[in-house]
């Protein structure tokens, strides 16, 4: 149940949506624009836009590299921001690693179990090699970004991937977890929360099952983060991914959350310039986390801007913040409950974010997006990096309306007044035989 004393009010929405100078703009067409595709990207807040060019006006020097005063003045205010993005999710500063997004972060752990596999690395990345017929699990709700890296490291290794089904509401089966997590099980990697359906993955079975058997937990926590709070440490999951974009951050940033003694025993993956200790013309050994993991010209003040990003979330409070968007989740599925509209995932609120995606009966995905458009509403159509998911629904595309903290009731208005137009637009229904 929602805390209503949690809930934003009117004037605190409006003070909020203020800070986004993007949802003033007009549309092409002329109309207000109503931004209902957070889950792809989230729109940026004044202070973030602010701190990332701050940076470049006033700091710009390279980072953990110079002896100048600006040098350490950046690197404060980088290393600052690791602490602020690493408090946000409940862990220690030395535990999180700058990667270039979630892909990236996904993509070092896999290919960091390759390198133990093939024998890189000290004696104690051999904790991560893999054999062939070792298990890889994951869900057939997984991103692209989850799945093709474990198909990936399955293929180099002679692992078999395995996954958890989901049941008819989209939510991942946890009560396979005695089953589908066997003794052969090395790594589990599973959603959060789905891109798709919205449904929030209950993982302490599946944590608890893996860790029984000595297997490792991978989260993808990218639609959790920036709606839930979130706590890696609690969840007790070994790594985690997370991007700045989908939480008023800026592009071509993320980060991998990884255990201390893990990302101590991982083998790198992009070796070069700043991860380095001693380096001979034969040889080298690395930096200890999270430095070991980053290689060459760090994104300084996309780091920045992120803690910024993490820092205006935490003072709103992510208890408000999952209050407000659980409402928007309600009217969103009350918005799409209408004749000739099927929803792909929970139709109950509970245990969801507003994330909704949806099919119009007789009409594509992209011919709703395309009129939604003309209303000044922004959607998403498409497979969004899920095709197993839509595949298990037996559809090829959806429409999908994601909302975050600026999104507020006349959005869903508009939304709603758009959707009821669209399969009179296209004359499908009785009326038209």
């Amino acid at each position: 149940m929602v805390d209503k004393a949690e809930t934003l009010d009117r004037g605190e929405l409006a003070r909020i949506r203020a800070d986004f100078p993007l949802l003033a703009r007009p549309t092409p067409g002329g109309q207000d624009l109503v931004y209902l595709d957070s889950a792809a990207t989230s729109q940026k807040p004044d202070p973030v836009l602010d701190a990332e060019q701050d940076f470049y006006i006033m700091r710009n020097a390279a980072v953990h590299r110079g002896a100048h005063s600006l040098s350490n003045e950046a690197t404060m205010a980088f290393e600052s921001a690791r602490g602020q993005v690493a408090s946000f999710v409940g862990v220690e500063a030395d535990e999180l690693v700058w990667t270039s997004g979630a892909t990236a972060a996904i993509n070092l752990v896999a290919y960091g179990f390759a390198n133990a596999t093939a024998g890189i690395g000290p004696s104690a990345a051999q904790r991560f090699a893999l054999q062939p017929g070792d298990e890889i699990v994951v869900s057939e709700a997984e991103h692209h970004a989850n799945l093709i890296p474990w198909q990936q490291l399955a293929a180099r290794t002679g692992a078999v991937l395995r996954w958890f089904g989901v049941d008819e509401q989209g939510r991942v089966r946890v009560d396979e977890s005695a089953t589908v997590i066997t003794d052969r099980t090395r790594i589990v990697a599973i959603t959060h929360v789905s891109n798709v359906t919205g449904a929030i993955t209950d993982l302490a079975p599946v944590v608890a099952r893996a860790h029984e058997v000595g297997a490792y937990v991978v989260l993808d926590a990218c639609q959790s983060v920036p709606h839930l709070p979130v706590n890696f440490r609690d969840l007790d999951v070994d790594f985690a991914a997370f991007s700045a974009h989908k939480m008023f951050g800026p592009t071509g940033i993320g980060a991998l959350y990884g255990k201390r003694d893990l990302l101590a025993d991982l083998p790198p993956v992009t070796t070069g310039g700043s991860m380095v200790e001693v380096v001979t013309m034969t040889e080298a050994t690395f930096a200890p986390p999270p430095g070991r993991f980053e290689a060459g010209t760090q994104p300084v003040a996309q780091a920045i801007a992120f803690g910024v990003a993490a820092q205006y979330l935490s003072e709103l409070g992510m208890a408000k913040v999952a209050a407000h968007e659980a409402e928007l989740a309600a009217a969103l599925l009350s918005a799409v409950a209408i004749e000739g509209v099927r929803v792909i995932g929970p139709t109950d609120p509970q245990d969801r974010i507003a994330v909704v995606s949806f099919v119009v009966d007789g009409v594509h995905a992209h011919d709703v997006g395309q009129v939604l458009d003309d209303a000044g509403v922004a959607v998403r159509v498409g497979h969004h990096c899920a095709q197993p998911l839509h595949r298990r629904f037996g559809v090829a595309a959806t429409a999908r309306v994601s909302a975050s903290l600026y999104t507020n009731e006349h959005d869903v208005e508009c939304f709603a007044t758009a959707l009821s137009t669209v399969r009179d637009f296209f004359k499908v229904g009785e009326a038209y035989g």
